[in-house]
């Protein structure tokens, strides 16, 4: 039996507001339900949200609701619930390898993926975690994709079949302080993205290709197009991200001015001691810093900051020359809409800009489109059949 085909419509289409309380645990339930378009763990979500106060109980129920669904053997929809859990799993949890290994090998499973599909790229003193999947007719031309910031390619397998079912061949992989090889290979993530890049790139001997960037991949794709403008054609910054670091300072709210000023004095100990503090009063805040300092390396939230700041986009922006598309999301909570309009207008030298801002209309106004993940990919692809027209 011939495979199914994977399309835009394999994505659900709702932002579900009233889930959970607490806005980042709502935007990750609906997050993770996008991912599988599976109404029963929409509903299992709605039932279990009254009972999560805090990120342990989150854990637990995430787990809870994994294994039912391992033993109802809904491959899935028991990746996603494992993945949830692990998500907010600090390291050293004595569960989080184990749910982390079990989730990619649900995905892998569900989605039909070989272990021919499957490349360790050397990288460092490790390896990078890429997969490849090719159309059975000839290739309309290569795509390289990648997550962000915390993200594992596993998670986007979906996306990654629809573009190659679209005609495209893909390759997709975790970079330094992604996926395996932050977890298996303690690779911390660098902003000099170009490197990792430029390995898959050797590696699958790759030319003319379209790099895409999800969440903090936007700015990373974008970083690794200034300086591969031979061998990257079009790239796609999805969502955009300018600065880092401010991503960051917005989510300590009124804080934002006080610490920015801490910052710039070099403040380390004061720095410290406020996140200490800060972090014992929020949650989500001390989840953010244990996970910033984890991906990145750093031994104190200082270390994370100060690693922030060299993620940015100003310095880079005016060597890209390709064809260049910007995807925004109105609402976004992490990335503040004016880096949409500063990223256009710093990249000088393209060849051509194509922008898109999502609304709430369209139920894409969320980070990176969650609510309606399908009308960002066929954008994309709309506009590489442009083109190539």
């Amino acid at each position: 039996m011939a495979e199914r085909q994977r399309t835009t419509a394999d994505f659900p289409v709702g932002f579900y507001e009233e889930l959970h309380p607490d806005f980042s645990i709502n935007f990750q339930m609906n997050r993770f339900y996008s991912w599988t378009n599976d109404l029963e763990m929409l509903e299992e979500l709605r039932a279990a949200a009254p009972g999560i106060h805090n990120y342990a109980e989150l854990i637990e129920i995430c787990l809870k609701l994994g294994q039912q669904a391992v033993a109802a053997d809904k491959k899935l929809k028991a990746a996603n619930y494992l993945r949830g859990a692990e998500f907010y799993m600090p390291e050293g949890h004595p569960l989080k390898h184990t749910s982390r290994q079990q989730f990619i090998v649900l995905a892998r499973a569900h989605y039909q993926v070989g272990d021919d599909q499957h490349f360790d790229i050397p990288y460092g003193k490790g390896f990078l975690s890429a997969y490849r999947f090719s159309p059975e007719v000839p290739a309309k031309g290569s795509i390289v994709l990648f997550g962000g910031f915390d993200s594992y390619i596993e998670e986007i397998f979906l996306m990654a079949l629809v573009l190659k079912d679209a005609g495209y061949d893909v390759v997709c992989f975790d970079g330094p302080g992604q996926g395996a090889a932050l977890e298996d290979w303690q690779l911390p993530m660098t902003y000099e993205w170009e490197k990792p890049v430029a390995t898959v790139l050797d590696f699958f001997n790759l030319q003319e290709v379209t790099l895409i960037g999800l969440s903090l991949g936007g700015c990373l794709a974008l970083r690794a197009a200034a300086y591969e403008t031979n061998r990257v054609k079009r790239v796609v910054a999805d969502d955009i991200c300018t600065d880092f670091y401010k991503v960051l300072l917005r989510q300590t709210g009124p804080l934002e001015d006080s610490i920015s000023t801490m910052m710039a004095k070099e403040n380390e100990a004061e720095i410290n001691a406020l996140f200490s503090r800060l972090m014992k009063e929020n949650l989500m805040l001390e989840w953010g810093i244990t996970q910033g300092m984890h991906v990145t390396g750093s031994q104190t939230p200082y270390g994370f900051l100060k690693q922030s700041m060299l993620y940015t986009t100003a310095g880079i922006s005016p060597l890209l020359s390709q064809d260049v598309l910007l995807l925004a999301a109105q609402e976004d909570h992490y990335i503040p809409l004016v880096q949409f309009g500063e990223q256009t207008g710093s990249l000088t030298s393209v060849r051509s800009l194509t922008t898109r801002l999502f609304t709430r209309k369209e139920q894409a106004q969320n980070h990176c489109h969650v609510g309606n993940i399908g009308l960002s990919i066929h954008v994309m692809l709309h506009w590489l059949q442009q083109l190539e027209a």
